[in-house]
């Protein structure tokens, strides 16, 4: 029979929450180069540049905020509260979803598909 201290236990969880930050990031760089190759823009990771809680995943698509999800079961609720939040006025809050082996989702409030429809138009690719 196997004895699992305090200190094997902790270990464990913070593996876990290791390896979700590391698949959050691969994933704000998988969709910052889907964007980057979509939208003809130099789109990177955020965190990288600004830092900070309210900092977009993923930078360079002008007036839109995005929250970037790289899970198997997204919470669609949660998650664009959280887009909403961070992106305050000036920007349209976009979430960015992809499950393994799934393309990209993008999901937007549908009060604000004009406003993002309007943001993508002014895009002009380089």
């Amino acid at each position: 029979m196997r004895h699992t201290t305090s200190a094997s236990v902790e270990s464990g969880q913070r593996m876990s929450g290791r390896r979700s930050r590391n698949k959050g990031k691969v994933g704000e760089r998988e969709c910052a180069k889907f964007l980057s190759e979509l939208l003809g823009l130099d789109v990177k990771r955020g965190v990288q540049f600004q830092g900070g809680p309210d900092s977009p995943d993923v930078v360079g698509v002008p007036g839109i905020h995005v929250e970037v999800k790289r899970v198997e079961s997204l919470r669609l609720l949660p998650a664009l509260d959280q887009a909403r939040s961070d992106a305050g006025s000036e920007s349209v809050p976009l979430v960015m979803w992809r499950k393994s082996h799934h393309d990209w989702v993008a999901c937007v409030d549908a009060t604000r598909l004009l406003d993002l429809a309007r943001a993508l138009m002014e895009i002009s690719p380089q």
